[in-house]
């Protein structure tokens, strides 16, 4: 497979890194990391200016290569990342654009596209995290409307979105066969009554994730994506985005933070340490590796339609655990100074335990692998 960037591609990149020197040094100051209304501003605003000069769209209307050469470019200039806008931007965005109806690209994808709404995820629940099939928030219809009752955990930016992604069951477990045939996707507006959000503290002490509980919330019919009882296969479309390209810009930075885990080494010592050079040396070949399969996962998707594909699982098995080695490696490289949560290797490699959890467990991931690329049969 041809992995090389044509003329145009490579006319993208210039003009997007002429672009970025030139609007990146005139950026406010970055909010704290415990204020997220200043924060939802603070991306947001970025999101806007990147609308205004063309490049709003990029992360669904545009070629796969033309994506991995934006994310590519912003994360190595220092860019703002996505942020509070995420889930709109690389899961819910993408998965209307290729699902919704015309008159649903048309209310939800602009807003997104110009930061003027903020989405958050609704997908996890306490009894069903892995095993998201046996989600248990029920939606039944009444007129126009269906009626939402349960309660979801890990919901990204609850605190500050404006609309929802939320995985509902629309036919009881005990009667769907097989049980995910029984969930619907819906467009839940954030500022219905009916919905309490309490965040959530992670280790690193910020409050990215909330719990969510819905009481006979009333979410319209016409906000449903897809056919009632197919939000499974929605939702696929969703994980496939959420694995094969949401974390592109990661690796950048992985690659980044590898070369100044080198130079720390160096000047502190521990450089000395001919097992230690192995490891970082080892990292390297790793997310190299790592950015060529995503190269070829882009690749894919572009010949295939768009939609990144079951290789999406392969990188985010991989990824997630290289990530954890990497930031294991940072505390060896800092000592002493690794307990030191004002360090920012510190933080990242407690946001780093999360990765093997977040966007489907490892264990999943390697079922996915299991049956869909290597054809094993299913587990019982």
């Amino acid at each position: 497979m041809d992995l090389t960037y044509t003329e145009e591609e490579e006319a993208f990149r210039a003009g997007l890194r002429e672009w970025l020197t030139g609007v990146l040094p005139e950026l406010p100051a970055k909010p704290s990391p415990q204020d997220w209304p200043g924060r939802r501003a603070y991306d947001t605003g970025w999101q806007r200016l990147l609308h205004d000069a063309g490049y709003g769209e990029v992360h669904w209307d545009a070629s796969p290569t033309q994506r991995l050469i934006f994310l590519e470019e912003t994360e190595k200039a220092g860019a703002p990342y996505v942020g509070a806008n995420f889930v709109g931007l690389l899961h819910a965005g993408p998965t209307i654009a290729s699902e919704g109806t015309p008159a649903q690209r048309e209310r939800w994808l602009p807003p997104v596209l110009r930061g003027d709404e903020v989405w958050c995820q609704g997908f996890s629940e306490p009894d069903a995290g892995s095993d998201l099939a046996s989600l248990r928030t029920r939606a039944w219809r009444d007129g126009d409307h269906y009626v939402v009752s349960g309660s979801k955990i890990w919901t990204s930016h609850a605190e500050v979105a404006d609309w929802c992604e939320l995985l509902v069951r629309t036919t009881p477990v005990s009667e769907a066969v097989p049980k995910h045939r029984g969930i619907t996707w819906l467009a839940m507006p954030m500022d219905a009554p009916g919905i309490t959000v309490q965040p959530l503290r992670t280790l690193a002490g910020s409050t990215e994730f909330a719990e969510m509980f819905l009481d006979e919330v009333r979410v319209p019919v016409a906000h449903r994506v897809g056919d009632e009882n197919d939000g499974w296969r929605v939702t696929m479309v969703t994980l496939s985005y959420e694995r094969g390209t949401a974390f592109v810009g990661e690796v950048v930075a992985c690659r980044r933070v590898l070369g100044e885990l080198a130079r720390e080494a160096r000047g502190n010592g521990r450089w000395d340490d001919p097992a230690l050079r192995r490891r970082l040396g080892r990292l390297n070949a790793e997310f190299s590796a790592l950015w060529r399969l995503t190269q070829w996962n882009v690749s894919e998707a572009q010949r295939t339609g768009g939609v990144p594909g079951a290789g999406g699982s392969v990188f985010k098995l991989r990824y997630s655990h290289a990530r954890q080695e990497l930031y294991d490696a940072a505390a060896e490289v800092l000592g002493a100074g690794a307990l030191d949560l004002g360090q920012e290797w510190t933080l990242d490699r407690l946001s780093a335990l999360s990765y093997t959890i977040a966007a489907g467990t490892s264990q999943i991931q390697q079922n996915i692998v299991a049956e869909r690329i290597l054809g094993l049969p299913k587990g019982r």
